[in-house]
C-alpha cells in the first residue's frame, strides 16, 4: 500500500514538473543585437558640423580679379580620394541632385549657371539606352529590344573647376573661390574606343557647400580625422591644370594653335605661376 503511495506521489510530481517546464521554458528568448559598428564609436559629428558662410566682401575692395578653369584629374596620386570606392565624390554629387538637395545646371557657352536642369534631364544623363535585337523562340523572329546601360561612376575621371582669384584690398591677400564644379564623362565608341569627353552639368559651388560639408572625405594618414569635401576645395587639398583663363577670345589652352603636349602643360603652369606671382610683383611696384 506504502508502494503504490510513494509511486503516486512521484507520478504527480513528474506530471508538475511537465507542466513547469512548458510554461517557463528553460532558454529565455533572446534580445536581438545591436547593429554591429564598423568602427570604436559612431562617427556623428560631421553631420552636426555648422558650416560657415564666406566673409563678405565688397566690390570696392576687389583691387584685381581673374575668372580660372581646371582641370582636376581624379587618376593623380594627390586626386585618389575623388575615386574612394565606398564613397565617390561624383556619386555624392549624383545622389544630391536626384534628392533635391542640389541643383545642377545646363552646360552652355557662357557658364554662368543661368539654365537650371530637371531631375529627368539629370537622369537621361546617367544611363545610355541602346536597341539589341533579342531572338522570340514564339515566333522565331529577331524582336528589337530597348535597353538601359547603367551609368557607370568609374567613367568620370575628371572634373572641371571654375573660381576667381582676386586681390582683397582691405587685407593686402589674395584669395580665390571656387564657383563651379562640372563633372567630365568619357565617352567612347561602340568599339570601346575613347571618343571625347563629355561635360555632364555644373554644380554651383557656394549653394552646394551645405551638402558637401557634411560628406566626409577619406583622409589616408589618419581615419580618425577626415576632412568634409568643403574642406577639400576650400583648402585646395587638390592637384589641378588651368586650362582656360578668362581673354578676350575665351579660347582654351587647348585652342592656341601649335600648343599641345608638354608646351600646353608648361603654358598652364605659366598661367598659374602668373596669378601667385602677382602679389609679390604688387609689393615690389
Amino acid at each position: 500500500m506504502n508502494q503504490k503511495i510513494v509511486f503516486s506521489i512521484l507520478v504527480l510530481l513528474f506530471s508538475i514538473s511537465l507542466m513547469s517546464n512548458a510554461q517557463s521554458p528553460e532558454s529565455p528568448i533572446r534580445e536581438a543585437d545591436p547593429v554591429p559598428l564598423d568602427g570604436i564609436v559612431e562617427k556623428t559629428i560631421h553631420k552636426q558640423r555648422r558650416i560657415l558662410p564666406y566673409a563678405p566682401i565688397r566690390e570696392a575692395d576687389i583691387f584685381w580679379e581673374k575668372k580660372v578653369w581646371r582641370v582636376i584629374d581624379t587618376r593623380q596620386k594627390m586626386n585618389l580620394h575623388f575615386r574612394y570606392p565606398k564613397r565617390m565624390f561624383f556619386d555624392i554629387l549624383k545622389e544630391g541632385i536626384l534628392d533635391g538637395s542640389l541643383t545642377a545646371y545646363h552646360i552652355n557657352d557662357q557658364e554662368d549657371f543661368s539654365e537650371p536642369m530637371s531631375t529627368s534631364e539629370v537622369e537621361q544623363s546617367l544611363y545610355t539606352v541602346d536597341t539589341i535585337p533579342i531572338y522570340d523562340p514564339n515566333t522565331g523572329q529577331m524582336d528589337l529590344t530597348v535597353v538601359k546601360d547603367e551609368f557607370n561612376s568609374d567613367d568620370v575621371k575628371r572634373f572641371r573647376v571654375k573660381e576667381v582669384w582676386y586681390f582683397d584690398s582691405n587685407t593686402s591677400t589674395m584669395k580665390s573661390r571656387i564657383i563651379g564644379i562640372a563633372p567630365l564623362l568619357d565617352v567612347y565608341d561602340d568599339f570601346g574606343e575613347f571618343k571625347y569627353e563629355l561635360p555632364m552639368f555644373w554644380i554651383y559651388f557656394p549653394h552646394a557647400r551645405q551638402v558637401l560639408g557634411h560628406e566626409l572625405a577619406f583622409n589616408g594618414n589618419n581615419d580618425n580625422a577626415p576632412m568634409s569635401w568643403d574642406d577639400i576645395f576650400n583648402m585646395r587639398y587638390f592637384a589641378s591644370n588651368i586650362y582656360k583663363s578668362s581673354n578676350i577670345y575665351d579660347r582654351k589652352l587647348e585652342g592656341v594653335p601649335g600648343l599641345q603636349g608638354v608646351d600646353l602643360l608648361l603654358e598652364s603652369k605659366k598661367l598659374n605661376d602668373e596669378i601667385f606671382n602677382f602679389e609679390h610683383d604688387l609689393w615690389e611696384m
